[in-house]
């Protein structure tokens, strides 16, 4: 940690460098680099790419274990301990006659797996998550694409919701979600039904 009279120096010497930098929160540059200002923009760069390469590698991994040429099917994640939850995959079986959509609870490794794939922590339980193969959807979002793959009326019915802002959707689903385990209670054996 730079002393006082450090920062103070490095603030009279040099007021062009960045605050960071006058009051000592980063080692100083070399000094070409410092000139060239392309130090601190390759090490983002670099960390930038070192992010999207491993995001490619779980959308690799994943892809082979989950959608494969035989079964591209999205995946429907919910949390598998929650009644409303496990009875809003019941609904969705129940008027998904072509089995166009599969089930996953979140809690389930694989569950896990796929949270990671779209971009979440992954033991984030919050949001009921759909995984198409190219795109993940969650929240209010999710509900309205898992809805355009039931039955009839259901795909109107999420045409018509898609002109409600989605502020507004996500602001109602935050809520229910919030408080299902006081509504609507807690699967007393920890795991789901529906897998």
């Amino acid at each position: 940690m730079a002393t006082a009279a450090q920062c103070s120096s490095w603030y009279y010497t040099s007021p062009t460098l960045p605050l960071h930098r006058r009051h000592g929160l980063l080692r100083r540059q070399p000094p070409q680099a410092a000139q060239r200002g392309q130090w601190p923009r390759l090490q983002v760069a670099a960390a930038a790419a070192g992010g999207a390469r491993a995001e490619d590698s779980i959308k690799a991994a994943t892809d082979a274990e989950f959608f494969q040429p035989s079964d591209t099917r999205p995946i429907m994640l919910f949390d598998g301990v929650c009644n409303l939850c496990n009875g809003g995959v019941r609904f969705v079986r129940e008027h998904d006659p072509n089995r166009s959509i599969r089930y996953m609870p979140l809690q389930s490794e694989s569950g896990r797996k796929l949270l990671q794939r779209s971009g979440r922590s992954p033991d984030d339980i919050s949001s009921v998550v759909l995984v198409e193969k190219d795109r993940s959807y969650i929240k209010s979002e999710a509900v309205l694409r898992i809805m355009e793959y039931l039955n009839l009326p259901f795909p109107q019915l999420a045409i018509f919701l898609k002109f409600v802002p989605l502020f507004l959707r996500d602001f109602a689903y935050d809520n229910v979600a919030n408080n299902r385990y006081i509504v609507f209670g807690r699967s007393e054996t920890e795991a789901c039904e529906i897998l």
